[in-house]
Formats: structure tokens, C-alpha cells, sequence
């Protein structure tokens, strides 16, 4: 399909209409480092370390890092970020980022703040959504001992019993307040209960519309067929299917995994061939919109620029409120802040909680743009452009005072 530009990325007064001269210095900074895997390497293995050590580091985190990809440490604290999002026509996904939590008193805990986030989100239009991680509310070893096909004993199949009441818990009262919840994908060798979970809420609470949603990382090479598999399934049971379709945040350590466990490798054979399932997935999606939702997490211009395409090739509006554009808090704003100044339904996942407890999502978005050079290279490459195009609109602005 020849790409025809219904919104312009290259639109840095867009892009960074919501940041300070202050941040996108912060922002370069970051940005710069995450461009050598050594100085990541160290940096967070150094951040790691000292919190565990107690060391006074809390403040430096959260004057970089934290500040660009968090909206804050508390609920409360996010609203500003959020607000600053709803004025450009973007909304927020309140985003809990605790993870590997190891008592059931954490995972009741992280159930509760997610129910808040729920609340929350149903009393702003621009918000509208939830999202959690299921290792937030059950033990690792336990999500893998199920994967792995091995008998439980009556205490892990009682702890496995409270895991389910929690994820019902969180989306009944997602129902309740019709506001949709995204059930995030995580790594292939804990993943079967999460998509039994997920898939089991679909058929629950998404009979009147997509309102939870299940995650396809399109970086699987099966995953083109499964979604049409779920799909079909939907269908035949009379319920909506809310597709989130991402590329996918495991990739290196899915590919290292099966080569030292010497099974067959989950990942696509390049990233090439993840580009075109995920292409394939959002036109599948849009095409059938009459019986799925879509959610469209990416920071890949070109499947923006594609799912921009497909609504106009299958006759929707722009703003179809079956169907968002979604990048992370922080990234990709040149695509969210455009988007949404041409007409689309654009959210911006804003991943909160305190700083010790989001270092693994944090190191998690380091690793990431770092091994995605491509991706990390072209926001600090947009960056670079407006932070000369300021300079010289301040130089003109001040010749012209002098006169």
C-alpha cells in the first residue's frame, strides 16, 4: 500500500508542545547515554546495587529516568503528567509498574491500586483505561510451574485460586465503570495462565463490547495465527475481542532461554518479519472492527502511518473509538502528540509507583532503547532538531526585539 500522509511526524512543534526547555535537555541527556549498551550496562547495574544498599540515589533517579518515563510515584502524583496529556487531545493509561511482587499481602496490595486506577480512570473521559501486569498480583515461579504443564500442590492451587479472583475482582469493577483494562503479555514460559486469565474475562465482561483486552507480541512468530484463532473463537461464543497488538519487550532473553534450554525459539525469524505480522495483525483488526477492538501499541512511524491507511481504506472515522494509537510515557511523542493533532484516538501509557518498586520497568525501557538503536537514535535525533529549532526561534525573536 503507497503511504499517503494523513499526519506529518516530522512535526516537532507538535511533537514537543507539552515539554520545557528543561526536559528536552533532560531528555537529550538520557537519550545520549542509552546510546552506549556499556554506560546502560553499568548504570543500571550501579542503580541497582545501591538501592538495594541503601544508598542515597533516589533523588538523581528521579530527576532523569524516572521524571521522563514516569508520571509520578502516586496515583495523585501522575495528575499533572495526565493533564498535560488530555490539553493535546491524548489520553493516559494509569499504569501500576510493580512487578515481581512475593507475598500475598503485595499482590492484595497491587489488586487495590489497581481498583484505584479503575476509579480513577472513570471519572476523566480522556483516561478511560487500565492496565496491570499479572506479575503483579501472583508469584513468577508459580505462573511458570502452570506453563510448564506440572502438578501443583494444594497450597499453590489455592494461591493460583486467589490470582484469578484478583484479575475478576479488577475487571467486574472495570465493568462496573465501563472502563477498559489491558492485561499486559509477559515471557512466553509464564504465559499460559495469563492468557487463560485474559481469555476468560473476554468472555466474561466483553459481551457487550471490547473491554478487556488480551496482548499479542507480535515478535512471536505464531502470533499472526493465534490472533485469528481467538478471533474465530470470539465469534463462536458470542463475545468481543480486545486485541492489543505490540511488538514485544522480551525478545532477548525469549531468544536466550530457548538456546540454552534447546527449545525451538518463539521469536520471529527477523525484525522484518515482525514488522509485517504486525501490519498484517492491525489491518486483520480494523477490518473486522464490527467485532474487535483495537489498541495499537507501537512506536514504529511506518505502522502508524499503515493504521492511519487501514481506517481510511475500510471507511472509518478517525476518531473511531473502536480503535487507539498507544506509545509509552516519554517515547515516541512525535507519533502521539501528531496523531492526535490529526483526529485520532491517541494514549499514552503513564506507568507510576515508587521508585525502588518501577526500577525493573525502568531498566526494562534502558535495555530497550538500547538494543533498539534504530528507535532510541531517532528520538534523540528529534530531540537534537528541536532544541536547535528553539534556539534559533529565540535568536530571531530577540533580533527582532531590537528593532
Amino acid at each position: 500500500m503507497e503511504l499517503k500522509k494523513f499526519v506529518d511526524f516530522d512535526n516537532l512543534t507538535n511533537a514537543f508542545a507539552a515539554r520545557t526547555d528543561e526536559a528536552l535537555k533532560q531528555a537529550h541527556f538520557i537519550f545520549s547515554t542509552m546510546q552506549s549498551p556499556g554506560l546502560v550496562k553499568v548504570g543500571t547495574t550501579l542503580t541497582t546495587w545501591s538501592l538495594k544498599m541503601g544508598l542515597p540515589v533516589k533523588g538523581i533517579i528521579r530527576k532523569t529516568i524516572f521524571n521522563l518515563f514516569c508520571g509520578g510515584e502516586t496515583l495523585d502524583g501522575c495528575q499533572r503528567a495526565t493533564n498535560d496529556l488530555a490539553a493535546f487531545g491524548i489520553g493516559a493509561i494509569f499504569d501500576y509498574s510493580v512487578e515481581g511482587e512475593k507475598t500475598e499481602e503485595g499482590f492484595d496490595g497491587t489488586a487495590q491500586e489497581i481498583m484505584r486506577t479503575i476509579d480513577r480512570a472513570s471519572q476523566y473521559e480522556y483516561i478511560r483505561f487500565s492496565a496491570f501486569k499479572v506479575t503483579g498480583l501472583a508469584h513468577f515461579d508459580l505462573l511458570a510451574k502452570i506453563t510448564a504443564g506440572e502438578k501443583l500442590t494444594a497450597e499453590e492451587e489455592a494461591a493460583y485460586e486467589r490470582v484469578k479472583a484478583r484479575v475478576d475482582m479488577i475487571c467486574a469493577e472495570a465493568k462496573r465503570k465501563n472502563v477498559s483494562v489491558l492485561i499486559d503479555a509477559e515471557e512466553t514460559w509464564i504465559q499460559k495462565p495469563i492468557s487463560d486469565m485474559t481469555k476468560a474475562m473476554m468472555i466474561k465482561y466483553n459481551t457487550e463490547k471490547a473491554l478487556i483486552y488480551y496482548t499479542f507480541q507480535m515478535y512471536a512468530h505464531s502470533m499472526l495465527d493465534h490472533l485469528k484463532e481467538l478471533h474465530a473463537h470470539a465469534k463462536a461464543n458470542n463475545y468481543r475481542l480486545g486485541a492489543k497488538l505490540v511488538r514485544g519487550a522480551y525478545m532477548e532473553i525469549e531468544a536466550d532461554r530457548a538456546e540454552k534450554m534447546g527449545y525451538e525459539n518463539p521469536i520471529q525469524p527477523s525484525k522484518e518479519a515482525t514488522d509485517r505480522d504486525f501490519d498484517l495483525a492491525t489491518e486483520y483488526c480494523i477490518q473486522h472492527i464490527d467485532e474487535i477492538g483495537l489498541f495499537a501499541g507501537s512506536h514504529n512511524e511506518k505502522s502508524n502511518y499503515l493504521g492511519t491507511l487501514f481506517l481510511e481504506k475500510y471507511g472509518l472515522a478517525r476518531d473511531d473509538r473502536r480503535v487507539y494509537f498507544g506509545q509509552l510515557y516519554g517515547m515516541g511523542d512525535h507519533i502521539s502528540f501528531n496523531l492526535a493533532d490529526a483526529g485520532y484516538n491517541v494514549i499514552k501509557y503513564v506507568p507510576y509507583g515508587p521508585i525502588k518498586a518501577t526500577i525493573p520497568y525502568l531498566i526494562r525501557r534502558a535495555n530497550e532503547n538500547t538494543s533498539v538503536r534504530g528507535q532510541s537514535s531517532r528520538e534523540l535525533s528529534l530531540i537534537k532538531k528541536e532544541r536547535k529549532r528553539r534556539k534559533e526561534a529565540k535568536k530571531q525573536l530577540a533580533h527582532q526585539d531590537k528593532f
